[in-house]
């Protein structure tokens, strides 16, 4: 496909379903529907809640994969040494465009992720459940579930429960910028790194996790650890979610039990068996070369193994008539775009990235090559938040999976496949869902430009200066957030040879 993701794509069930139960006859289980399909949610106490997490292995479904028991833990220890009430966040801020997830859950089932947001309340005393949302839709959804249980009027009420609406944007999925946002504060990575089993939401020790991962302890409490563990591998039980696009006819988000095949998953869903590879994890994830992707199962374990990650769970297949260093390019540009701001690493180094493999695809050569690996080393371990490492990982994948058109831009005059643009992502500014192609570019009047480099300085996720001392533009429109920047680099630009252009190619 080539565009953004729908808000709530297609569903597919492979295998019996458990999340995603009744989707086949209604559109959106309201409280009455999620009843007659799931039943009602059991109550369990802290140890109770604590033990069936660690025997079925539950691990956060946003990306980290970390044991959810261990944060149970962690809150419940916090809450009792501090003397204070906890709290629970639910994150359901898919800033990753290429996952549609956690927007099925909170717009379809939504009531599923409140019984695990509420039963996991109860069990640690907590008295305020967040909600954090990106999208109207899924906004809409959680607050009618709030109101048909009655927590929309929080008067009276054991546990206070509000819904939170973060900015359509990669960083609003850090956890820290949740909660920053839920406390009034800018909805940015704060820069400190803090455990939010401490002291996160208003100071209070908080659990935090996914959306899934809340819906996936709804449906354990209910089934109980044999039932839940008779699906999946021993190690990894139970099922989970997929959004796959990419290279296939529609985006779908995939139900599948742990251990399934890759392979056959993404047959499932309509790609072809001419493929390079397939971007496991989303864009903070790495590549699979075809090879290793056809042996792969949708597991922690499978996928680490050969090179790949589960993340959070985006699969995206790519096609034989794409170059597979392009669409890297494209995506990591709109990468070095989605900074916050706020450190060196990520705001100058990741455009450094971009640009540098950009370079290779342009006939650079070996140092270009080299330029690559050396900007990415530089930011690994360094940004204030997990974005400059999952950049710099999947770009670097890229360079060990397509090794062959590597060699072929690297040594040759390139791998002579244009660039599709397969990869989902945002509409820039400008853009409209019915003509992408108006999106904002920058552009640059060359019979002016006298290399002052002033653009440079004030907007380096789009623009850095090229070995001859010339802007070198990203390819990739102006996102919405940095629009204001932009337009402030054309004011400023000394020769007016700056600007703004609506088009596909920027002139």
């Amino acid at each position: 496909m080539n565009g953004p993701l729908p808000d709530v794509p297609a569903v597919l069930a492979l295998g019996l379903p458990r999340l995603t139960a009744g989707f086949d006859t209604a559109a959106r289980l309201d409280r009455r529907a999620h009843l007659a399909v799931h039943g009602s949610a059991p109550r369990l106490t802290e140890a109770q809640a604590t033990d069936l997490a660690e025997t079925v292995v539950l691990r956060g479904r946003g990306g980290a994969g970390f044991p959810f028991a261990r944060k149970l833990r962690a809150v419940g220890r916090a809450a009792r040494r501090r003397g204070l009430r906890p709290a629970v966040v639910v994150n359901g801020c898919e800033g990753e465009p290429a996952c549609r997830k956690d927007a099925v859950l909170l717009a379809r089932a939504p009531h599923l992720v409140l019984d695990g947001a509420l039963l996991a309340a109860e069990a640690l005393g907590a008295g305020t459940v967040v909600v954090g949302v990106t999208r109207a839709t899924t906004e809409a959804s959680v607050r009618e579930a709030l109101a048909e249980r009655g927590l929309a009027d929080r008067r009276g009420r054991a546990v206070r429960a509000r819904v939170v609406r973060l900015p359509e944007r990669l960083v609003s999925g850090e956890s820290s910028a949740l909660l920053r946002a839920a406390d009034g504060g800018l909805p940015l990575p704060p820069g400190r790194h803090g455990r939010a089993s401490e002291e996160g939401l208003g100071g209070a020790p908080t659990l935090l996790s996914n959306t899934e991962t809340y819906a996936q302890l709804a449906v354990a409490a209910r089934l109980g650890a044999d039932r839940y563990a008779s699906t999946g591998t021993p190690d990894e039980p139970g099922t989970l979610l997929l959004t796959i696009s990419g290279a296939v006819p529609e985006p779908q988000v995939v139900e599948a039990p742990s251990g399934v095949p890759l392979a056959y998953a993404l047959r499932a869903c309509g790609a072809g068996p001419a493929l390079q590879g397939v971007l496991t994890g989303g864009y903070h994830g790495a590549w699979l070369d075809a090879t290793a992707a056809h042996g792969a199962t949708v597991s922690h374990a499978s996928l680490a193994a050969c090179g790949g990650a589960l993340g959070a769970g985006a699969v995206l297949p790519l096609p034989a008539d794409t170059c597979p260093l392009g669409e890297t390019v494209r995506v990591a540009h709109w990468l070095a775009a989605e900074s916050a701001g706020q450190c060196g690493p990520c705001r100058l180094g990741l455009p450094s990235v971009a640009g540098a493999l950009a370079d290779v695809l342009a006939g650079g050569g070996r140092g270009a090559l080299e330029a690559v690996r050396e900007a990415a080393g530089a930011v690994r371990g360094r940004g204030a938040c997990g974005h400059p490492d999952g950049a710099a990982r999947f770009t670097l994948s890229a360079l060990s999976a397509f090794t062959d058109d590597l060699a072929a831009h690297v040594l040759g005059g390139g791998c002579g496949r244009g660039t599709v643009g397969v990869l989902p992502l945002p509409l820039p500014a400008g853009a409209s869902t019915a003509s992408p192609e108006g999106a904002e570019r920058l552009a640059v009047d060359w019979t002016l430009c006298e290399g002052h480099g002033l653009c440079a300085g004030l907007l380096p996720e789009l623009v850095r200066l090229g070995p001859d001392g010339y802007p070198a533009l990203a390819d990739a429109g102006v996102p919405a957030h940095l629009r204001g920047r932009a337009l402030r680099a054309v004011r400023r630009c000394p020769a007016l040879a700056l600007h703004l252009d609506k088009g596909a190619d920027g002139h």
